[in-house]
């Protein structure tokens, strides 16, 4: 298996092929990415990044329709939305920006579903916002136990599961999980629980979260071969019929301090990315304006006013002995972004002017017709 080190500022991924181990920011992770059949490149596009100071790291996972080189300029596009924002601790951003791309795009037939996680190392947060894939597994070390990570048990809006791209106002929620040591969190794109046994009937999550509680966590690295081999045997052959993700994420523990030579750094790494930005080589990684954001670079205990802002977020996990039933989990509410005042203002009066235009148009209709009696 090859091993990546992500440098700050860089963005690595694709969707080709791949089996490797990949470390950044406090965070490790480990990469399966197989395209169907013999292609080189699929539709499922996967990219990490690291921002300049080294204090957060991202991976995005989605799922385009379509397959090999029809994707490129979506995977293309995609990284570039990737490097636009690495240095923003907030994914929200991020996350709309990709719904726009691909609401330019459906009238072509291109949609996508994904899921964007986001790794603030100073705190062990994991933002996670999800967009049509299916829910996450957490094992927490300390239970020695699976669950799933349910965004409609965080209370999320209504349209937490709309691909991106098949509504262009649609506003993502997203919640947080504090990590610790010895945790997991796996992310895994639909082929994966849409395999078919022999019978013909799909692995679904709960015959995976079966098979997951089988696997020994000893060894965190031969975890997805484990699982791959698991599924092989439950199926009795290769998941190979479609685009297959599986991407694991441990905290190391090694991203609550910052090194000073990196944060000393990260103003020469910003100017460095501004420059190449007026020569058009990439765009310009700015990031959040916030004391937390821009303070924490240099002083770390402003980390901490980020971890506070998000105390609200934070999903409540518990372990579930089948799947998550919304009804039986008591969390805390995670803020939900509605429209403008001005959108509901424009949209309320376009409802109201086609509800007066409907009822002049029946009434029109109804009026008896004239005649002509000189005729």
């Amino acid at each position: 298996m090859q091993k990546h080190d992500l440098a700050c500022t860089e963005v690595w991924g694709g969707n080709r092929c791949a089996d490797c181990a990949v470390a950044v920011a406090g965070l490790d992770a480990w990469l399966y990415s197989k395209p169907c059949g013999e292609s080189g490149s699929g539709g499922d596009v996967y990219y990490v990044s690291s921002c300049a100071t080294g204090r957060i790291a991202r991976l995005m996972v989605a799922d385009v329709a379509g397959h090999g080189e029809a994707v490129a300029d979506i995977t293309a596009q995609l990284r570039t939305l990737m490097r636009r924002h690495l240095n923003q601790i907030d994914q929200s951003a991020l996350v709309q920006s990709m719904n726009q791309q691909f609401a330019e795009l459906f009238g072509d037939g291109c949609c996508a579903t994904a899921l964007v996680t986001t790794f603030f190392a100073p705190s062990n947060h994991l933002s996670l916002c999800n967009a049509g894939q299916p829910p996450p597994l957490l094992y927490r070390a300390a239970l020695k136990q699976w669950s799933f990570l349910d965004q409609h048990c965080a209370g999320g809006a209504e349209f937490n599961d709309v691909p991106l791209g098949a509504m262009d106002m649609v506003n993502y929620d997203q919640f947080d999980v504090k990590l610790n040591a010895g945790d997991l969190v796996l992310c895994f794109t639909d082929s994966l629980i849409e395999a078919l046994d022999q019978h013909g009937a799909s692995l679904g999550l709960a015959g995976l979260l079966e098979l997951v509680r089988g696997i020994d966590v000893a060894d965190a690295s031969r975890v997805v071969p484990q699982l791959m081999s698991a599924v092989s045997r439950h199926c009795g052959h290769d998941v190979s019929d479609d685009d297959l993700t599986i991407v694991l994420l441990r905290p190391s523990g090694c991203g609550a301090r910052v090194p000073l030579r990196d944060r000393l750094l990260a103003p020469v790494r910003m100017m460095k990315n501004f420059l190449a930005s007026l020569e058009g080589r990439g765009p310009m990684a700015w990031p959040e304006w916030s004391l937390a954001s821009l303070g924490g670079m240099l002083f770390g205990p402003l980390n901490r006013r980020w971890s506070q802002s998000r105390t609200a977020y934070v999903l409540a996990t518990r372990v579930y002995s089948s799947l998550p039933d919304p009804a039986t989990v008591r969390t805390a509410q995670p803020r939900v972004r509605r429209r403008s005042a001005l959108v509901d203002v424009v949209v309320a009066a376009v409802e109201s002017r086609v509800a007066v235009v409907a009822v002049e148009t029946e009434s029109a209709s109804a009026a008896p017709v004239k005649v002509n009696s000189a005729a």
